[in-house]
């Protein structure tokens, strides 16, 4: 249920901010932002699975900290993100 190589690989190109950045805040939240649409995906099929609720909620909190830490550090850059991310307001 993990994402695979080839799809963090497209992520991580989309979200970079250089040619060798691979873990970066903003490359850290589209990943675990693709990864929640998944769980949420599997938890629409599978309600009863407490196991992937309780994995969805821990990565939607480490994505919370990893947003409040870029939006503290770099306001616009944070703007940018949740906006092409689809996020909030």
């Amino acid at each position: 249920m993990s994402l695979d190589k080839s799809t963090k690989d497209e992520i991580t190109k989309k979200y970079q901010l250089h040619e060798k950045d691979t873990g970066s805040a903003d490359v850290q939240i589209a990943i675990l932002t693709e990864r929640i649409s998944e769980l949420e995906e599997h938890l629409k099929e599978f309600p009863h699975d407490n196991q992937t609720r309780l994995s969805l909620l821990k990565h939607v909190g480490q994505r919370r900290r990893l947003l409040a830490y870029l939006n503290s550090t770099d306001t616009p850059r944070y703007q940018q993100l949740i906006k092409k991310l689809g996020l909030r307001k």
